[in-house]
């Protein structure tokens, strides 16, 4: 088993916390993990992403062209990676802000609506937590119990406090995430 993700959005987003919490995930899984982020000298708003690879075996190269599964928050990304993904892999995307929609259909594409769902429940920093959940949904290679650990792992302890509110999201992005038919 391997699964190379990238996962790309705005800084601010949570795109590198919610790869570094697959990793820490992958690792609790005694699994072989790369997490690589790349991002802009802004702080917030400029474009991030990260490349997670998790696998049984040894990884011989962190840099990757193409994904088994991106996971997208904005348009910019969209726009670069959805080529990018292999025939037969995923595209998840969270539909606020997107004005051109994924048009593979090579691929299977699903939609969240985590922006929106966050505002919802009233907790907007938990966002890409939602996100993760309907990835999670999508491809289950990491157990619960390890998610949990590498959020916790992740999280500075200060925060332990915020646990229960991300397992909530993630468990609500679980039963949120949509997959889409495209029209031909």
């Amino acid at each position: 088993m391997k699964e190379e993700i990238i996962i790309a959005g705005f800084g601010g987003q949570g795109v590198l916390s919610m790869g570094k919490i697959l990793a820490y995930s992958g690792v609790m899984q005694n699994m072989e993990v790369s997490w690589m982020p790349s991002y802009g000298p802004e702080m917030r708003g400029g474009t991030a992403n990260v490349t997670v690879v998790l696998s049984d075996h040894r990884i011989s190269s962190p840099i990757l062209h193409t994904f088994d599964t991106a996971i997208i928050l904005n348009q910019q990304s969209l726009d670069k990676f959805e080529p990018k993904v292999k025939p037969g892999g995923v595209l998840l995307y969270d539909s606020n802000g997107i004005t051109r929609h994924p048009e593979r259909d090579d691929i299977n594409i699903y939609r969240i609506d985590a922006t929106e769902e966050a505002a919802r429940m009233k907790s907007t920093k938990t966002m890409n937590m939602i996100v993760l959940g309907g990835y999670l949904k999508i491809k289950p290679i990491v157990e619960m119990e390890n998610v949990l650990k590498g959020l916790k792992k992740s999280l500075p302890e200060r925060h332990h406090h915020l646990l229960p509110m991300n397992e909530k999201a993630i468990q609500r992005g679980k039963e949120i995430v949509l997959e889409v038919s495209l029209v031909t």
